[in-house]
């Protein structure tokens, strides 16, 4: 039986003797960016928030429905593959078409139709200057045929996210530490230029900074981002609706508020999103406790990262995704150091 294996499975070994002197030597950006992305959820960003996830090298994906008319080019716009096709074959061009921004997510809870793959080969045929991404998949191969088709950017991962239940309920999944490191196997041996996105589940720094070793380009962040001051998430002090500027004082003062975060299949947002048919629901709505501010939580992040690849001789990203060593674990062996 061949095995597949999550995040919490494996352990990063160190270099045998590492020539890095210090971790500030380790460089964790491309292009100015960190290797991250804010998932593309109504509780996480939104126009007014968006610069907040630019000011700390994070590259946002803004929802479905959420426009910015000067829009930076490292912000996502997301659309629904029926609203990519009848805007495609639309005489004349709206203002909030996808036709309109350079960087455009096809944002779709299965990205195993064919019916995508020809509309990725169509726009990039029609459009070849648009960064494309799409998603979600749970299976290497898919990542390839995406690739293969014109996808920039390939979201991996069905049903681990902590709004999705998809997984729970449908029985859709692949592991993701498996998938990862298999669709970046196939980048390899196919000579694939897809960035890899590890999409949905992450419940630490440790998980993140795994899926990047082994082997995705970007990791996309919904819940731990929720938990942010300045995600997009209405604010609430036992369940009452609070606004921001008093969520921010009471939350500094050491008080309990939360912030709303729901998966984007509820039906709430399919309200939102102006559906008349409600499908059953794939998500979950929840409160969770803000924890910390943005800038924090990526000081953290990006030191740990830093301290995780000079213990691996990696001075660059280039240098560390994909390419360090790791072994499996036993659950006694992660219980040993997991706190």
């Amino acid at each position: 039986m061949n095995m597949k294996f999550d995040l919490k499975d494996i352990s990063i070994i160190p270099a045998v003797i590492s020539n890095i002197k210090s971790r500030s030597e380790c460089k964790t950006r491309r292009d100015n960016f960190l290797p991250l992305m804010a998932a593309p959820m109504d509780t996480v960003v939104c126009p007014e928030n968006v610069n907040a996830y630019i000011k700390n090298n994070i590259i946002p994906c803004l929802p479905r429905g959420e426009f910015l008319k000067n829009q930076d080019k490292n912000i996502f716009h997301s659309f629904g593959l029926a609203e990519i096709e009848e805007q495609l074959y639309r005489p004349i061009k709206e203002p909030n078409d996808f036709v309109n921004f350079s960087y455009v997510l096809i944002d779709i809870a299965n990205g195993h139709m064919e019916r995508l793959v020809n509309i990725i080969k169509l726009i990039k045929q029609k459009y070849p200057n648009i960064k494309l991404m799409v998603g979600n998949i749970a299976h290497p191969l898919t990542y390839k045929n995406l690739a293969l088709a014109g996808a920039d950017y390939i979201r991996c991962s069905i049903g681990t996210g902590a709004g999705c239940t998809t997984a729970a309920n449908v029985a859709i999944n692949y592991p993701v530490g498996s998938l990862i490191y298999e669709c970046k196997q196939i980048k390899i041996e196919s000579n694939l230029d897809a960035k890899i996105i590890a999409d949905g589940g992450m419940q630490g720094y440790d998980d993140i900074i795994k899926a990047l070793a082994l082997g995705a380009d970007y990791v996309m962040i919904g819940s731990l981002f929720n938990k942010t001051m300045q995600s997009s998430g209405t604010n609430h002090l036992f369940r009452i609706k609070i606004p921001y500027n008093l969520a921010r004082v009471l939350w500094r003062w050491g008080l309990p508020v939360k912030k709303k975060y729901r998966g984007m299949s509820t039906k709430a947002v399919q309200r939102k999103w102006g559906k008349t048919k409600m499908v059953t629901a794939e998500g979950i709505t929840k409160y969770q406790k803000i924890e910390y501010n943005l800038s924090q939580w990526v000081e953290n992040f990006e030191d740990y990262l830093k301290s995780n690849m000079s213990y691996c001789g990696a001075l660059t990203l280039n240098e560390f995704i994909g390419e360090v060593e790791w072994k499996y674990i036993t659950y006694n062996a992660l219980k040993r150091f997991q706190k």
